[in-house]
C-alpha cells in the first residue's frame, strides 16, 4: 500500500487515486498522428525516480505531478502546480 501525499487534502491511501501516467508535456492537437500515438501507446518502464501524474478521485477531484521511485516506491514531494483541470 502506498500513502500519496495530496497537495490539498493530506497523504491518503493509494486507492483514492488513479494514475494518470507520465507528467510529461504533450504535443500540440494538430500533431501528426504518429507522434499522438507514441506519446499515447509507447512508454518508457524506467528503474529509479520518475514523474507521475495523480488524479484524486475520491478526494478533491484535482489532478497533481509526484515523484516516485519506482523500485522502492519512495514519494517525493507533490507538485500542485500541475493541477491546470487535465492531465
Amino acid at each position: 500500500m502506498l500513502l500519496i501525499p495530496c497537495p490539498w487534502c493530506g497523504e491518503r491511501d493509494e486507492s483514492e487515486f488513479s494514475y494518470g501516467g507520465t507528467a510529461r508535456s504533450l504535443p500540440p492537437l494538430d500533431a501528426d498522428p504518429a507522434e499522438w500515438e507514441r506519446v499515447l501507446y509507447v512508454h518508457d518502464n524506467p528503474k529509479g525516480w520518475h514523474d507521475d501524474l495523480w488524479f484524486h478521485g475520491f478526494g478533491c477531484q484535482r489532478w497533481f505531478a509526484l515523484r516516485r521511485h519506482t523500485v522502492t516506491q519512495e514519494i517525493g514531494e507533490p507538485d500542485a502546480a500541475a493541477d491546470d483541470g487535465a492531465p
